[in-house]
Parts: C-alpha cells; structure tokens; sequence
C-alpha cells in the first residue's frame, strides 16, 4: 500500500471523525444547545462550505480549463447548477424535517421526528463526501491542479465544520427525550455517507477523469445548495442572528487560510 492510498484512505475518514466528535457534545453538556451557540456554529459552518466551495472546487475546475480562454469558465457554471439541481431533486423526494420546524419537508411518510431530523442532515452531507472524493480524485491526477495536502486541508475543513453539525443534531435529539447513546449514535450515522460518498466518486475516477471540471464545480453546487436552503435560514431566524454572521466570517476565514497554507 503506498503512501498516497494511506493517505487518502485517512483523508477519507476525517470528515467522519468531525461528525462523532460533535456529535459526542450530548455526553458533555446537560442542558440543550443555547440559541447563541447553536447560530455561531451555523455561521461557522456555512463559512467553511462557502470558502471549500470556491477555493477547493470552483477555482480548481477553472484552472483545468484555462487553456479554452474565456470559456473556462462554462464547465463550472455548468457543474454548479447541476450541483443545485441534484440536491433540489433529493430535498423534493426524501423525507425529512429541518430542526426549528414542526413540518416535514419531500415525499410523505410515517418516519418519526427522530428519523426525519437525521435524514435532514444526511441527505445534505453527501455533497460533502463527494467533494472530498473529488478533490482526493483529482490529486491523483497531475493535471487537475490539486495536490495532495491541497486535498487532505479540504477533508480537515469539512471535518471542522461536521463538529458543530454533529452538535446541532446530536443535542436536539437528546432534548426530545432520547437517550445520550441514541443521540450520539444517530448525529454520527447522520456523517457515514461522507465517507460513502467519497468512495464512490473515487471508484468512478477512471470514468469520471475527463469531467472532473464539471464534478468538482458539481460538489461546490450541492455545497452551497446546503447553505443557502439550510444553515443561512436556521442562522438568520429570530435573535442574535450577527452571532452567524461572525461564525461565518471566521468559518469562511479559517477554511481560505487552510487551503492557502497547506494548499
């Protein structure tokens, strides 16, 4: 096994790792998240899905395609609104309740609360275990403009950001009346198909290589599909909304300066 495949094999876990370490806030704190808190880890983590999403995805796919001129910016367009359109089309089809509200969201069923809230989280994670796979996928390749730490400082990012999703679902889930180990357990299934994701697109690299502009703009798409429909909504509702607005600054902030350094 070579260095590389090591590598990418930790790479791929690390966003899971996010995930159960947030999710394991509800053996730490007895009392549900405050309000303040919970809007500075939503701004957080809208931050760093913004900055992945143009300095990991956007800008990458165009420097691949610099050679067409002014055209390089199309696969990226074209991969951006493919990107919106996927995850529209899952929000429409699976069932799901966003936390805040009473009224589930897709395809009716009987699922329960608990069941729907996690979905909710699930279903918008996998645009970020496929970007992880496809920034893995094109460091293998030396032409996609995306090297190895490159890649490992967007897995790191994106785990950074999965600690307090992991919280904002593990910590409603126990205030509803689960027990610790349930809420624990649900908020870090709610990350598997990060890595799941991932491992996916890199089995199709060999497939997916010469469309890799296209893709990489595609997980940046779904990314901010994330933000815009979920996190900056849930931030912004009621009071201490500038609470996000810094979380989102030092999210956006952290996540640019990560990609530079280790970029």
């Amino acid at each position: 096994m070579t260095e590389m495949t090591i590598t990418i094999i930790i790479g791929l876990m690390i966003p899971l790792l996010g995930t159960m370490v947030g999710s394991a806030f509800v053996f730490f704190m007895k009392d549900e998240m405050s309000e303040r808190l919970q809007k500075s880890l939503l701004g957080f983590a809208s931050g760093v899905m913004v900055a992945a999403s143009v300095w990991s995805l956007l800008i990458p796919a165009m420097d691949m395609e610099a050679g067409c001129g002014k055209w390089s910016v199309v696969p990226a367009a074209v991969g951006f609104l493919m990107g919106i359109g996927f995850l529209l089309l899952i929000d429409e089809l699976t069932p799901h309740q966003h936390l805040g509200t009473d009224k589930p969201e897709g395809i009716k069923s009987h699922l329960s609360k608990t069941i729907m809230l996690a979905l909710a989280v699930t279903i918008h994670n996998l645009p970020e275990g496929m970007a992880v796979g496809v920034v893995f996928a094109g460091a293998e390749n030396s032409s996609a403009h995306i090297s190895l730490a490159g890649a490992v400082s967007m897995a790191i990012g994106i785990a950074i950001q999965n600690i307090p999703e992991g919280a904002i679902i593990s910590m409603p889930m126990r205030a509803a009346g689960n027990s610790r180990w349930k809420s624990f357990m649900l908020g870090s299934l709610s990350g598997v198909v990060e890595p799941v994701g991932a491992v996916a697109v890199l089995l199709l690299a060999s497939l997916i290589m010469p469309a890799l502009p296209y893709m990489l703009a595609f997980a940046a798409g779904a990314m901010v599909y994330v933000v815009v429909e979920e996190l900056i909504p849930e931030a912004s509702h009621g009071e201490h909304s500038n609470r996000s607005t810094i979380g989102f600054a030092i999210g956006f902030v952290l996540m640019m300066v990560l990609d530079v350094v280790m970029g």
